[in-house]
């Protein structure tokens, strides 16, 4: 039998007598030996994939320890409001998605870091971007991903939304994600179920996640938030992104600019950081961020403006808006876009602008550290 050591004798690639394959065999410290096949019969190809591979195993072993070692600053089993987050807190979830972030541009993104654990996916309104982001995140972790048709489940036949939740909780799942359309449901459901609870969105109340990855994008971006000044325009109202994205930007030392229709900015917005502005030449000046936000269409045409048109030109954010703030404003946006209503189309797809496409990637990385957090958490202290 042909052998070849790497890797101080913890990686080896074989080829028995009756094979032309080469055999890989990965040794970790305090690790059962993995033993795989190259499937390639050319020596230098199996060095390469062994060396891959070790690599990879290596990486998770990692995640795998300093997630027993850990004791994270964020010790709570559910993830609900963004308004009662500590700023270590806030630190804790941006710092622990680091790892993600480097994880996610590997060829190979999967992890046995949630192994046997079950996440529900329980979405009670439609949602393409949040319920993807976290199933991408569930899997990549190895969890077992469920995901609840909810508008076809018993709920629309009658049943209680106790009686649901109970049904749910019998089954054991680890993580409950929660999307409805009525304020303050997670933070309800978190009281029946054993499971973590994520709010992924609750009327027009909270989307902490949204808040986070924003500000994950925001920090790779920039480095830190003090002096920063961040615009947030469009229905402020009824956005539960704008709420959330207030609370955690304003915690981690960002100044808020509101920038809105006087109809659709909330009259309980009163903070020392933040201010209101009603339209976007003054509320743009100096700022370092513009996040634009999605708006209803219902809810603008033939209630506050005539038609889209008449909202763009007001509130819309075209290259000519943008330079009313700083030189190299950077734009975002939590998604889906109005494109036309709410941002020029030409400008979202400015990839020297515009950090919307970041923003996704970033959504992967927080939730799969969320979810990571939350897990532990129940492990160590309990639901």
């Amino acid at each position: 039998m042909k052998k070849i050591n790497m890797k101080e004798d913890h990686l080896q690639i074989y080829k028995r007598e009756n094979s032309n394959v080469w055999q890989i065999k990965i040794k970790l410290p305090n690790k059962k030996a993995l033993r795989i096949s190259s499937r390639t019969k050319v020596k230098e190809d199996a060095k390469n994939i062994a060396l891959h591979k070790y690599n990879f195993f290596s990486k998770e072993r990692i995640i795998l320890d300093n997630n027993s070692e850990k004791n994270f600053q964020y010790k709570k089993v559910h993830l609900i409001e963004s308004k009662n987050l500590k700023k270590n807190e806030i630190e804790c979830f941006l710092m622990e998605s680091n790892k993600y972030i480097k994880f996610n541009k590997q060829k190979i993104k999967k992890l046995n870091l949630l192994k046997g654990r079950t996440v529900f996916n329980l979405f009670f309104e439609d949602s393409t971007r949040t319920r993807t982001s976290f199933e991408v995140a569930a899997k990549r972790l190895g969890a077992d991903l469920i995901n609840v048709a909810l508008k076809d489940s018993s709920i629309n036949k009658g049943e209680t939304l106790f009686d649901t939740m109970t049904t749910i909780n019998s089954m054991d799942p680890d993580v409950l994600i929660v999307r409805h359309p009525e304020e303050g449901i997670s933070k309800k459901i978190s009281t029946m179920v054993k499971a973590c609870v994520i709010n992924a969105g609750d009327g027009s109340h909270e989307h902490p996640t949204q808040a986070l990855l924003d500000a994950l994008t925001i920090k790779k971006k920039f480095g830190s938030f003090i002096k920063l000044k961040i615009a947030i325009c469009g229905d402020i109202l009824h956005s539960r992104v704008a709420r959330s994205n207030i609370e955690i930007l304003s915690t981690l030392g960002a100044k808020i600019n509101i920038i809105g229709p006087k109809t659709l900015i909330p009259i309980d917005i009163q903070q020392s950081n933040i201010k209101i502005y009603y339209n976007m030449k003054a509320g743009l000046k100096n700022c370092d961020i513009v996040m634009m936000l999605r708006i209803q269409k219902e809810r603008i045409v033939g209630k506050h403006f005539t038609n889209e048109k008449e909202y763009f030109k007001k509130y819309g954010l075209d290259y000519k808006k943008l330079g009313y703030a700083k030189k190299q404003a950077l734009v975002m946006h939590p998604g889906p876009m109005n494109r036309g209503i709410e941002i020029d189309s030409k400008l979202a797809d400015d990839v020297t602008r515009s950090l919307i496409q970041e923003q996704v990637s970033m959504g992967v990385a927080i939730r799969m550290a969320c979810l990571e957090i939350l897990i532990n958490n129940k492990d160590k202290y309990g639901s």
